[in-house]
């Protein structure tokens, strides 16, 4: 291969495309890719026994503690297949459908995928769908089947079910242990013969993806890419192909599984890129790197920008932690590119902001991390979605939080609808049909994938899952169900706007956009959740759910009764009725005077009680 030399740079050692093999591995939560990773890492020899732990790719407490993935990691592995050393980069994604976003990045990093599905469990409706991204990408498809060693395996059975899906040969499906590595070094050697070697044009002008970057608070951003033309080089100056920021390379290198610094990354390689900068956005993830001399003038495609399916406010509990809060956003942002921001402003809860998050375990490992990683101490508003409200008049409104919807007359309202798939045992239709149709949900479609698993389709509106609707469907089905959905667009619907009044005053933290239908409920649960809440006061305080001016339910905070009578012993009825009389006075210019103040606590229990349900169930999803 002819060598073109690089003024000022050290000749990076390049290795031949035609030996790398770029491939991923996507499965459901629970079915043993990080522990395949694992086997993977100890039979290349990269990582020394005595540091070997399980879990080894998952670098993040809360990733070991709930036994999900939620980062991709890249490492480099070296395998030998007849007599040839190969390098091979994998990269472990995760399984859950709210780090989606996640597993696309990985995929357009790849040429081929090892399809990972449980023999006791059979495929899920999660991974169903990264297949069919898979698919997309046109990637070679590895099909392999895990936990052969469980008695409970019924390997021929769900080998004959992936082979169906994926029009191969029962004989193709590989069949691994990852506890005991049975088959593990057999699936090495059929990624080395089966995923193609990574194509580009080693004399072309330097093109790096960006698929992911993290935040060092002492290195700044390191930035994850795979080099798709030419080679880059350590200290050139490379350019940021969106934003046109030129910055120094200080070091560049591969993952193995530490950072290990190298001359240079040439065709087909992946590996991380350090220029000392700190400002998170300069950096962003499906960018395109090239050199600032004599660099590419057209862009790597194949991203799309995800968007936020979820919203709900972040408050910190102690306001001047505003600052602090926007900082980690930033940095988190850097670190997980499907997260979006802006700041709002809460009459109740002061200065925060509105994110957008691709789901429930999404807000809530996001919550974990900005408490765990940078201190903080939150308040998250309960999730809701996007509306589109149309007026009688023409105009248009967005609404990403319950105190922006109209007043006025509305023409219509228009809400998200997601085409959801859920794959359960033939047992469980009904209880799965009757809970579909509950939340508003029409079927679109069913499909026997084996005599007893079936594929059900379901047309529903985003609102309807976001809150309970996995653990209910879990419940119904002794955990059996599996669940995937996609935003498929918008339908009008009968909506309305819940308020809370405590006193006469709307608490806008306690808003919610509801159907008309479950309004009632909704306004009934609330006023009783917030009775037991609110601590008495002096007054009487009366706690009311209203739809505009209508109000649809009522609670009511007793007052607490000071005893006035305790010092009168005996004497005469008109002394008491005269000091009864004297404190009802008060009480009625306290009422109407007096402010209710909502402690922290009760704004915490009550709005995060619908949207912190039993989270383990959450993340095993």
């Amino acid at each position: 291969m002819p060598a073109t030399t690089l003024s000022n740079a050290p000749e990076p050692s390049r290795t031949d495309p035609a030996v790398i093999r770029n491939f991923c591995i996507i499965a459901h939560i629970d079915h043993g890719k990080s522990t395949l990773a694992d086997r993977m890492l100890q039979l290349t020899e990269v990582v020394e026994q005595r540091q070997m732990r399980a879990q080894y790719l998952d670098r993040m407490d809360i990733e070991r503690e709930r036994g999900i993935t939620i980062k991709s990691q890249a490492v480099r592995l070296p395998w030998d297949l007849d007599d040839t050393s190969h390098i091979l980069n994998m990269i472990d994604t995760p399984g859950h459908v709210d780090f989606t976003y996640e597993v696309s990045r990985s995929l357009a990093a790849c040429e081929g995928c090892v399809l990972l599905v449980d023999a006791a469990q059979g495929i899920e409706a999660q991974t169903l769908a990264n297949l069919y991204l898979a698919m997309e990408n046109d990637l070679t498809i590895i099909p392999v089947l895990n936990k052969i060693d469980l008695p409970a395996a019924q390997p021929e059975k769900f080998a004959a079910e992936l082979a169906h899906l994926i029009g191969c040969d029962v004989s193709d499906v590989l069949k691994v242990s990852a506890k005991t590595g049975e088959g593990v070094a057999e699936l090495l050697d059929e990624v080395v013969r089966k995923v193609p070697a990574p194509v580009g044009v080693a004399e072309a002008p330097a093109r790096a993806m960006i698929f992911d970057s993290v935040y060092d608070s002492y290195r700044g951003v390191v930035t994850y890419v795979k080099v798709v033309d030419g080679r880059l080089g350590k200290r050139e100056r490379i350019q940021m192909m969106s934003s046109g920021a030129t910055h120094e390379l200080l070091e560049i290198g591969t993952n193995s599984p530490e950072m290990t610094a190298a001359a240079g990354l040439a065709v087909g390689e992946v590996g991380y890129l350090i220029t000392g900068v700190k400002d998170v956005r300069q950096s962003r993830v499906g960018d395109t790197i090239t050199l600032m001399k004599g660099g590419a003038t057209e862009a790597l495609g194949g991203y799309k920008d995800p968007k936020p399916m979820v919203f709900s406010g972040l408050y910190p509990l102690d306001g001047s932690d505003y600052p602090d809060l926007r900082d980690a956003l930033d940095k988190l942002q850097l670190n997980d590119a499907a997260l979006s921001y802006e700041p709002e402003t809460s009459a109740a809860l002061g200065f925060g902001f509105r994110v957008g998050f691709l789901g429930l375990l999404h807000l809530e490992v996001v919550r974990e991390r900005l408490e765990r990683e940078f201190g903080l101490d939150l308040i998250a508003t309960a999730p809701n979605v996007v509306y589109g409200v149309t007026m009688e008049d023409g105009t248009e409104h967005t609404v990403t939080n319950p105190s922006e919807f109209p007043s006025g007359k509305i023409d219509e309202v228009r809400e998200p609808v997601v085409r959801a798939t859920l794959i359960a045992p033939s047992e469980f239709i009904g209880a799965i049909m009757e809970l579909c149709q509950t939340r508003r949900g029409s079927l679109q479609g069913m499909d026997y994938l084996s005599e007893d698993r079936v594929e059900l389709r379901y047309s529903l509106p985003l609102a309807e899952i976001v809150f309970d609707f996995f653990d209910a469907l879990k419940s119904k089905t002794r955990g059996y169900a599996s669940l995937d959905y996609e935003p498929t667009g918008e339908q009008a619907a009968d909506l309305v706007k819940v308020d809370i009044l405590l006193h006469g005053d709307k608490v806008d933290a306690f808003s919610a956009i509801v159907h008309k239908d479950k309004a009632y409920a909704y306004g009934v649960r609330m006023a009783t959740k917030l009775r037991e809440l609110i601590p008495r006061q002096q007054f009487e305080v009366p706690i009311q759910a209203a739809v505009g001016s209508r109000v649809i339910a009522r609670e009511t905070v007793r007052a607490i009764r000071k005893d006035v009578l305790s010092k009168c012993y005996g004497g005469d009825i008109s002394r008491k009725r005269k000091l009864l009389e004297k404190q009802k006075e008060g009480k009625k210019r306290m009422k109407v005077v007096g402010r209710v103040e909502v402690p922290q606590e009760a704004f915490i229990a009550a709005l995060s009680s619908d949207s912190d349900g039993p989270s383990e169930s959450k993340g095993k999803k």
